[in-house]
């Protein structure tokens, strides 16, 4: 096959991992948006290197003519969770999306290979609209915690390198360092409900700030510069207290002052 042809064949799957990796980000910057805690906390893709794919079909005995039907993987897309517990939630959005149909589940989670990998694969349809027409592909997705993705990669590369004939002591080694790793995630999901409080928190205070400072600065446009600088100036003070009552009732406080100035649209009318 000819390199252009690679390029052709591979560039919807290269469309397909574009789009998916925006869509997921979008769901996760949703959570966000909402205040919430979002199951999903990385999202990367790839489209499967030719070198790769050929050494996939050499392996599995499969034919040029065959091949976007027999390789699965193609199109990669990544989503890392914090938490096992997450990993139910994140599979549960995917089988719910309407662009999405799922051809296949593969759970390394609860059943892990042999080498110790554990993931939840989920190999889905997805249809992308190129200059000539629609194409249905597979993409697979695979969903899997922090700590798995880490084991996962150092595994990957030693694979790699070794092909079929790791050293049995590496192996072995690969091996207590996946019991590692899900002893990791069993404990992480002991203080599961600790962790998030704090993270709700830190990320409450963001989003706090973040109204405070988008209120001053739509402020400066409608009110006395004065009296902005005076604003600003209490709430650095605030800040440093680090108490979150006073930051809370200052942010109130302040919503109020902008709703009487009307200041809240400001920005957006001269973004206009």
């Amino acid at each position: 096959m000819e390199i252009q042809l690679w390029r052709e064949l591979l560039a919807p799957y290269q469309l397909a991992v574009d789009e998916l990796v925006v869509k997921f980000n979008h769901i996760k910057q949703e959570y966000y948006d909402g205040r919430m805690y979002s199951p999903i906390e990385e999202v990367s893709g790839r489209v499967k290197r030719v070198s790769s794919i050929l050494e996939k079909m050499q392996r599995k005995g499969v034919a040029f003519e065959e091949l976007e039907e027999k390789i699965e993987d193609i199109a990669g897309i990544r989503l890392i969770c914090q938490f096992v517990e997450d990993i139910d939630t994140v599979v549960e959005i995917i089988r719910n999306r309407q662009d999405l149909e799922v051809k296949l589940e593969k759970d390394y989670i609860s059943q892990s290979k042999p080498s110790g990998y554990r993931s939840y694969h989920i190999i889905a349809y997805y249809t992308v609209h190129t200059i000539n027409g629609p194409k249905k592909l597979e993409v697979e997705i695979q969903i899997r915690t922090l700590a798995m993705n880490f084991w996962s990669t150092i595994e990957h590369s030693l694979q790699y390198k070794y092909k079929e004939h790791m050293p049995e002591e590496l192996r072995l080694r690969l091996l207590r360092a996946a019991d590692a790793v899900d002893a990791l995630d069993n404990e992480m999901a002991s203080v599961r409900d600790e962790i998030m409080d704090a993270q709700n928190s830190n990320r409450q205070k963001a989003n706090i700030i973040s109204d405070i400072l988008s209120n001053i600065e739509n402020l400066y446009y409608v009110a006395n510069e004065r009296e902005v600088e005076k604003i600003q100036n209490e709430f650095f003070k605030i800040y440093q207290k680090d108490d979150m009552e006073i930051l809370m009732r200052f942010n109130k406080q302040l919503d109020i002052m902008a709703e009487t100035y009307r200041a809240q649209s400001v920005l957006n009318r001269k973004g206009m």
